[in-house]
């Protein structure tokens, strides 16, 4: 990705992300919906915008579907901050990268416990 397509990637993902605050759905309360990267194509004609949110896949789903529809509020917030030739469509793309890591750490914690139980067992 070329350096001026990464600066306009960075610069939409913080302007998407003040937006998302912005935008007041009540439906998104408690999922917390965050913009976790976000990738502007070499000719700026797609924007590909990952979404994790807390809730489990299928919140994350409802977001996304949430963040599509209202793509048209986002690119005039964009155009209105960001000056482009061209504004790319948006595709809100869901990332489960959260709900990943919360099943890895509780793995790792049920294996402390079972470890510490063992151990308990043993030294008597």
């Amino acid at each position: 990705m070329p350096h001026n397509t990464q600066r306009l990637s960075e610069d939409i993902k913080r302007e998407i992300s003040a937006s998302i605050r912005e935008l007041g759905d009540e439906r998104l309360d408690g999922a917390f919906p965050a913009v976790s990267r976000c990738e502007v194509s070499n000719e700026l004609s797609h924007c590909k915008i990952y979404i994790s949110a807390h809730g489990g896949e299928e919140k994350t789903q409802e977001v996304v579907k949430i963040l599509q529809n209202a793509s048209g509020f986002f690119k005039k917030r964009i155009n209105s901050r960001i000056k482009m030739r061209k504004m790319p469509e948006l595709k809100f793309i869901p990332d489960n990268t959260l709900d990943y890591y919360d099943k890895i750490t509780e793995i790792i914690d049920s294996t402390k416990r079972d470890t510490r139980g063992t151990e308990d067992v043993g030294s008597d």
